[in-house]
C-alpha cells in the first residue's frame, strides 16, 4: 500500500501539500472569498509543510497588504492579482501569450504570473486582435519558437481561431469578460472559442488566466522533456 498524500489541516482549510509531487503543480491558494488572515494562514501552512514557493491568486489590495506585512520580501503583482512567497524555479521553455486588446491585459498578466511561478518562460505580445489582423500576422514567425501559445481575448473571441490556423502549436484560449452588452461578460467569447473552426484550440473558463497558465506550463514542460532540455525543480 502506498503512503497517503500529506494534508496540512489548518481547521478552516485542508492543504494538499503533496500535490506538486503528483501533478507538477502545487496547491495554490485562491484568495477570492477568503479573508486576508485566511490567505496568509494558507501560505504559511504550505511553507511550513516544506514547499519552497507558496502562492495565491485573486489577491485583492487588502490581502496583498497582509501578505507583505507577514513577508516583506513577498512578490505581489497587483495587475495579475497574484502573490507569492519564496523563489520560483528558473524558467525553462517558452510560452507565447497574445492578447486581442489592451483591455485583456489583467487576465494575460495572471497567465504570465502563473507561468513564472511554474518555472516556465513567457513572452507577451499585446493588442494583436482581429480588428487589425495584420498585427497577428506580423508575429506569426514567433509562434513556431514557442512550446505553446495562450490567446487571451474578449469581445467576439475570434483571435484563437486565427492563431490556430497559423501554427502547429497547441493554442490555449482564454475568453475574457471584456466587451459590450451582447458579449454577456465573456459568454460570447467563450462560445466562439468552443466552436472555433480551426482545430487545436483548448478553451478554459472565462477570465481563467491561472488555468490557462497551468495548462501551458505543463505543455511546455512536456516539450522540454521530449527535447531533452532542462526541467524546473519541484516547487
Amino acid at each position: 500500500m502506498t503512503d497517503q498524500p500529506r494534508t496540512a489541516d489548518l481547521g478552516f482549510a485542508r492543504l494538499d501539500v503533496d500535490r506538486a509531487a503528483r501533478t507538477g503543480t502545487p496547491e495554490v491558494v485562491f484568495a477570492g472569498g477568503k479573508t486576508p488572515a485566511e490567505t496568509v494562514g494558507c501560505l504559511a501552512g504550505l511553507l511550513d509543510a516544506g514547499l519552497s514557493l507558496a502562492w495565491a491568486t485573486r489577491v485583492d489590495p487588502e490581502t496583498a497588504a497582509a501578505v507583505l506585512d507577514r513577508w516583506p520580501d513577498a512578490h505581489v503583482d497587483p495587475v495579475a492579482r497574484v502573490a507569492w512567497v519564496g523563489t520560483p524555479p528558473p524558467p525553462v521553455g517558452e510560452v507565447l501569450v497574445l492578447t486581442a486588446g489592451t483591455s485583456d491585459g489583467a487576465v494575460a498578466a495572471e497567465v504570465a504570473a502563473t507561468l513564472a511561478a511554474s518555472g516556465v518562460g513567457c513572452r507577451r505580445v499585446d493588442d494583436v486582435g482581429v480588428a487589425g489582423v495584420h498585427r497577428v500576422l506580423a508575429v506569426a514567425p514567433d509562434l513556431a519558437a514557442a512550446d505553446a501559445v495562450v490567446v487571451v481575448a474578449g469581445m467576439d473571441g475570434a483571435l484563437p481561431s486565427v492563431v490556430a490556423g497559423l501554427t502547429d502549436r497547441l493554442v490555449v484560449a482564454v475568453p475574457t469578460s471584456v466587451g459590450y452588452g451582447a458579449a454577456f461578460e465573456g459568454l460570447a467569447a467563450l462560445l466562439t472559442m468552443l466552436t472555433a473552426c480551426a482545430p487545436g484550440v483548448l478553451v478554459v473558463n472565462i477570465d481563467n488566466g491561472f488555468g490557462a497558465g497551468v495548462a501551458a506550463a505543463r505543455i511546455a514542460r512536456s516539450a522540454q522533456r521530449a527535447a531533452g532540455g532542462p526541467q524546473p525543480g519541484h516547487l
